[in-house]
């Protein structure tokens, strides 16, 4: 019988995990110290640290949750995996402060324009989709005057539930989500990502640095390109800031070959 661990432990081993699936490893293995190989000393040869425990414990395939198998190469199938072992999540505090739902992520699966806000809101923990209420209709707009629909782009944000009060999502709260963030973006594979405001930024690029350093460039994100611009709904709060925002997204255009509509009359 496997020895049960305790809590700590536990919470130990998720960490672990969550760290190696942001790499991108999901195949894990356990060593069983019980089937260790004797080796005579003089048969010995020095072998670097990884490769001696591979020669000396035999491994054998577990499994740890779900979420740990290799995702599937179809994006509409692998994100149907991630929302399944999401669940009903209960990983984070935010599961007793009043979260109706997840609000997970919507658009296209094969979008090569993906925006990543904060965390929902009000509007969006009711209807349960990103970006569908006045922020969201001004990222709606944005979308168009770059020459695309919100259907053809994907939205997802940092974290997946509500923090009471729309307040800001606390580093917790970002750590326990953010790794199934980091699979949808394997999954749906965009060739751009605009991080939409200081906590998605800092979130994923691990800077802290204010907006006005942050914007205006491009990072490398895992292989893919990420820009920085001003989240939606602190352009409500500050309009003016919306011809700097328009800067951002005339950047991200260049770099897909995207035209703005004509004007019409």
């Amino acid at each position: 019988m496997p020895p049960t661990l305790n809590p700590q432990m536990k919470r130990a081993l998720a960490d672990r995990i969550r760290y190696y699936n942001e790499l991108g490893i999901y195949d894990f293995y356990r060593r069983d110290s019980q089937t260790a190989i004797q080796i005579p000393s003089e048969e010995r040869e020095p072998l670097p640290r990884a490769k001696a425990a591979a020669v000396i414990r035999e491994p054998e395939p577990f499994t740890v949750q779900s979420q740990l198998s290799e995702p599937p190469s179809d994006p509409v199938q692998a994100l149907l995996a991630i929302r399944e072992d999401i669940g009903d999540c209960t990983r984070c505090p935010l599961h007793k402060q009043g979260r109706k739902q997840i609000v997970f992520g919507v658009g296209n699966p094969r979008a090569d324009l993906m925006f990543i806000g904060e965390a929902p809101g009000a509007d969006e923990d009711a209807k349960g989709e990103p970006f569908v209420g006045r922020a969201g209709q001004l990222l709606n707009n944005m979308i168009k005057a770059m020459g695309l629909s919100r259907e053809e782009v994907y939205i997802a944000n940092i974290i997946k539930c509500r923090p009471p009060g729309n307040r800001t999502p606390e580093r917790e709260e970002c750590d326990t989500c953010s790794p199934f963030l980091m699979r949808q973006i394997a999954a749906i594979a965009p060739k751009a990502i605009v991080a939409l405001g200081a906590v998605s930024a800092k979130t994923l690029l691990a800077i802290h640095a204010p907006m006005t350093e942050l914007r205006g460039k491009w990072y490398d994100f895992r292989g893919t390109k990420l820009a920085v611009t001003y989240h939606p709904a602190f352009l409500l709060r500050d309009p003016r800031q919306k011809k700097e925002a328009w800067k951002d997204l005339q950047m991200v255009m260049k770099e897909l070959g995207l035209k703005a509509p004509a004007p019409t009359t």
